[in-house]
């Protein structure tokens, strides 16, 4: 998928990933992407994650049915907790001037963390090497893109059921590459 075809998206710290605001139930989310034009399948979690037990994969209605552009996580009270957006085909999600999606993860890490730095936090890392940030609910994920990597953001709200951005990741999104 060409990047001018993409849908665009802004994402706002612990509030919202485009049309998805954190806390709303999959009958929202679900409506909020039909808007869209993603269609989307909800399924119990294969495993279990903390507090994580439903989850959604989301495509738009114009690509194959094997396609998932968007994956939304929700906690047992029914809230939506996490937001990880496809490098290839999902839409193209920007905070505060930031392209976060389908980047080269080592030019994207360097201008993330000015960022961070720009609002007094500590550039950090995840365990696995991601840029990641606790005070802005996001870790980037590098997928595999045939020879290449590009950035696949993980965006969460963890507030009472996780301590870090790295606690709300679901094993199975620990095996995308």
């Amino acid at each position: 998928m060409n990047n001018s075809e993409r849908v665009q998206w802004h994402y706002t710290p612990f509030e919202s990933v485009g049309p998805l605001r954190f806390g709303m139930s999959h009958e929202e989310a679900d409506t909020a992407m039909e808007l869209q034009g993603f269609a989307g399948i909800a399924s119990s979690m294969p495993q279990r994650h903390g507090a994580l037990v439903l989850q959604a994969v989301f495509r738009e209605t114009t690509t194959p049915a094997y396609t998932r552009a968007v994956t939304v996580y929700y906690r047992q009270s029914g809230g939506l907790a996490c937001v990880v957006v496809d490098a290839l085909c999902g839409p193209l999600v920007s905070m505060e001037g930031i392209q976060l999606v389908g980047r080269v993860p080592s030019e994207l890490a360097g201008e993330f963390h000015e960022y961070q730095e720009g609002l007094g936090m500590d550039p950090t890392f995840s365990v696995e090497g991601d840029p990641a940030s606790d005070e802005l609910g996001i870790m980037l994920r590098a997928q595999r893109a045939d020879d290449i990597l590009l950035s696949r953001p993980v965006f969460a709200r963890f507030d009472g059921w996780a301590y870090t951005v790295h606690d709300c990741i679901p094993g199975d999104e620990w095996t995308v590459r």
